[in-house]
């Protein structure tokens, strides 16, 4: 189902929380070997609305009105108000052992042992945040792991393969705005290609 908020969408004060770089992120893996990824489960739907906000989220279908208690994926402040969360719940442990983008989160260790540890702490903490994580698509214990379209392993970050088809995949450009978007996705896959 899809809900039309572009009306709500006008007339919200935008959340101006910052995003996290990617390439910031990725700076801090430098000596790890080990990795497990988590993501979670239902993304938004586990952020509750305040109670005054929740006939905002109101829809009509042929069935009955409808309002989301949850955080609806279209919202505007949807990503911003997710990523605050989950940087709120694993502040202590960010720029140590877990890096988190939105719902996806990564856990990086420099040996078995540790990530045997850092595992029990994240794990323990989305517990404790009543925070649920989608088994089947989470993989634990990795030497090689594909998150945020690059491919992260002890030996360094490089691009993930289907990022490179689906680049060399792409319907020639017809308008501006379609070059423009290939040109940005090619100039931040540059640093990847020597001699660019």
């Amino acid at each position: 189902m899809c809900i039309d908020y572009r009306q709500l969408i006008k007339l919200t004060v935008k959340n101006r929380y910052p995003m996290p770089r990617i390439d910031d992120l990725f700076d801090q893996l430098q000596g790890a070997a080990v990795f497990s990824k988590i993501d979670l489960k239902f993304g938004y739907h586990q952020l509750r609305i305040r109670a005054a906000n929740i006939p905002k989220t109101a829809f009509r279908t042929r069935y009955g009105h409808y309002e989301f208690l949850v955080m609806s994926f279209g919202l505007t402040n949807a990503p911003a108000a997710f990523m605050d969360l989950m940087t709120r719940v694993f502040r202590p442990y960010l720029d140590l052992f877990v890096i988190v983008f939105i719902d996806d989160i990564l856990v990086y260790s420099r040996s078995r042992s540790e990530h045997e540890q850092h595992l029990r702490i994240v794990l323990q903490t989305l517990r404790d945040q009543r925070l649920y994580a989608k088994f089947s698509k989470c993989e634990f214990w990795l030497e090689s792991v594909a998150f945020l379209g690059h491919v992260v392993s002890k030996e360094g970050i490089r691009v993930d393969p289907a990022k490179i088809e689906a680049i060399r995949d792409w319907h020639r450009p017809t308008s501006v705005t379609e070059v423009r978007s290939f040109v940005g996705l090619a100039g931040y896959y540059r640093r990847f290609v020597e001699g660019f």
